[in-house]
């Protein structure tokens, strides 16, 4: 992806923590590869012979794909349903400079296998048939795609249910999933209302243009059903920007935080060039022990360097997937010893508390830090 665009995910606080096992990969073969539009590509999986794809709404596939001789990680949304669609698919938009997200519709044919770790997340939803909520979504382009999995999986079990969606693009023709919105919103008459904004309209648009701000926001919140903060949940996955505005004008309804999860699509910081450097002053090179898999490591990290990074250099091959301390896949936890992380986002409060980590952007402070991961 041009800029490795990855996930941050903050889970309410109230939300059960995910439990977690050693990491899983499965080899999995391109069934199709839909051109949703000019820059998107929807990827179709085959199920595996070795048992269903499980995965929650909203959750990511982290692709691992060789480039030039080296294995490249990325991780992208799920757009299906585990409720209702046979076969597990992740949508792909292109970006500018983009190494996988250029690579991917450009080289990717049916019938070819791909490494693929399995899915995490925390924005995702628990369903009963007995809920009655409102359900208000906030999408900003390529954000469509995990919100897009949990309208259709909230629709269908959830009967007393209903879902509100602003959906913000810039133009016409880059609206991902607009069809099969069209006609979920047709399906589903009464509770699925979708508002689509565009930056840029054509002649004979009739909905809203130009960006989303506070003014549009309060005129859109006019046209929500009033639920209520206690039967409603906001959602968003978007630019920063937009995530901002929406975040200001629920605060300024008096939203609770525990009603709102989130999650964008931000900017990576693969590129060793670009890390955030850690202050030097706090570190030195230590030792630390690694238990993953039945194995225990011994490595000695620099003060330069993160603990994945260093185990990685090692041969030792840990789980992780955006290197950026976003998407958590290489959450372990501290058994002893203290960790700074330079990126504590997402991981929630609670998990922080009970001494989890992600060794992507971890560093150990002391001699005797101990991770268990999985």
């Amino acid at each position: 992806m041009a800029f490795n665009f990855f996930r941050k995910s903050q889970p309410t606080e109230t939300k059960k923590e995910e439990t977690r096992g050693v990491p899983h990969y499965v080899d999995l073969t391109v069934k199709n590869i839909i051109q949703e539009t000019k820059d998107t590509i929807t990827i179709v999986f085959e199920q595996p012979p070795t048992g269903i794809v499980s995965y929650k709404p909203g959750q990511f596939l982290t692709l691992i794909i060789p480039i030039e001789g080296k294995e490249v990680r990325r991780a992208y949304s799920l757009c299906t349903s585990p409720f209702l669609d046979e076969d597990p698919a992740v949508t792909v938009k292109r970006v500018e400079d983009g190494l996988v997200s250029n690579w991917l519709p450009a080289n990717l044919k049916m019938g070819d296998r791909l490494k693929v770790m399995e899915a995490v997340g925390h924005f995702t939803l628990d369903y009963s048939p007995s809920n009655k909520r409102h359900v208000v979504m906030f999408a900003g382009g390529s954000g469509i795609t995990p919100i897009l999995s949990l309208i259709k999986s909230l629709l269908s079990q959830e009967p007393d249910s209903i879902v509100s969606l602003i959906y913000c693009n810039r133009d016409i023709n880059s609206v991902i999933f607009k069809d099969e919105l069209d006609r979920r919103e047709k399906e589903y008459q009464g509770r699925l209302h979708v508002i689509h904004i565009l930056d840029t309209a054509p002649m004979n648009w009739q909905g809203y243009s130009g960006l989303l701000n506070p003014e549009m926001l309060k005129k859109l919140f006019d046209r929500i059903p009033d639920w209520g903060t206690k039967n409603t949940t906001f959602l968003m996955c978007g630019p920063e920007g937009m995530m901002r505005n929406v975040e200001v004008l629920l605060a300024q309804y008096n939203v609770p935080k525990e009603g709102i999860l989130k999650e964008s699509f931000v900017q990576g910081t693969i590129d060793k060039g670009t890390k955030k450097e850690p202050a030097a002053e706090e570190l030195q090179e230590r030792e630390v022990t690694i238990r993953y898999d039945g194995e225990e490591y011994r490595i000695i990290v620099p003060p330069n360097k993160a603990i994945l990074e260093t185990a990685l250099d090692a041969g030792i091959d840990l789980p992780y997937s955006c290197q950026s301390g976003l998407c958590t896949a290489c959450r372990g936890k501290a058994l002893s010893g203290k960790v700074k992380l330079d990126e504590e986002e997402g991981l929630s409060s609670s998990e922080r508390a009970e001494g989890y980590v992600l060794t992507c952007v971890g560093h150990p402070l002391t001699d005797d830090v101990v991770i268990e991961i999985g």
